[in-house]
């Protein structure tokens, strides 16, 4: 069928992130089974562990690094350069987005471009600030989750429980957060570099096979 045709890349990715969470989601509950038992508590049923703050708190850490790179990313490729790479403008060539007001009027143009200038800045900055904010989102459902978890954790061993703002300044919440932000902005950094050298046919994300080294872009 054409419709899967044209929209097979997301649907194999989204099989493919619908099968790794599902593997998330078992593992992660047998692993705190085992932990109950060690600790002689009674083990959470696969429901309740569902809505557990260590299940949801994992994910949202998670889906925070990836969204923190590819907000970082977009925003970044837009004002910097890297000669070569497939990830990178071409320096030498003239702006892509000018004169977005003219550009408005030519056939298929999004509608957003004609709603007038603030529309037009907002449309053409979207990609990025939608990003941020799913990154933002995911930050603050890490952090309250995990908040949750320490919560329980101190509970368990006769401990005071952190407040949520207290638990913001926990050296555990920040070796969450940046033990995933530094593995992104490696792999991001590998990425732009090695696409300068090396190529993957057919693929958009690196220039063509035949392409020299210095081309920059696809």
């Amino acid at each position: 069928m054409r419709l899967i045709r044209d929209n097979s890349l997301t649907i194999v990715l989204m099989l493919l992130f619908a099968g790794t969470i599902i593997g998330q989601w078992i593992a992660g509950w047998h692993v705190a089974i085992e932990d109950a038992a060690r600790h002689g508590r009674s083990a959470l049923s696969l429901t309740a562990y569902t809505a557990s703050p260590r299940f949801l708190s994992s994910v949202f850490e998670n889906w925070e690094s990836e969204f923190l790179q590819m907000s970082a990313y977009v925003v970044l490729t837009a004002i910097l350069i890297q000669r070569g790479s497939s990830e990178s403008k071409d320096p030498d060539t003239p702006p892509r987005d000018r004169n977005l007001a003219a550009q408005a009027q030519k056939p298929g143009a999004p509608a957003a471009l004609r709603a007038g200038r603030l529309a037009r800045a907002l449309y053409a900055r979207s990609l990025g600030i939608v990003l941020a904010l799913l990154f933002l989102l995911s930050f603050v459902l890490h952090w309250t989750q995990s908040a949750r978890a320490a919560a329980e954790e101190a509970l368990d061993h006769g401990e005071a429980a952190p407040t949520l703002i207290a638990y913001l300044g926990d050296p555990q919440f920040w070796f969450e957060s940046f033990q995933n932000w530094q593995s992104e902005f490696l792999s991001t950094a590998v990425l732009v570099v090695l696409s300068i050298f090396l190529r993957q046919r057919e693929s958009p994300e690196s220039k063509p096979v035949a392409a020299p080294h210095a081309q920059t872009g696809e």
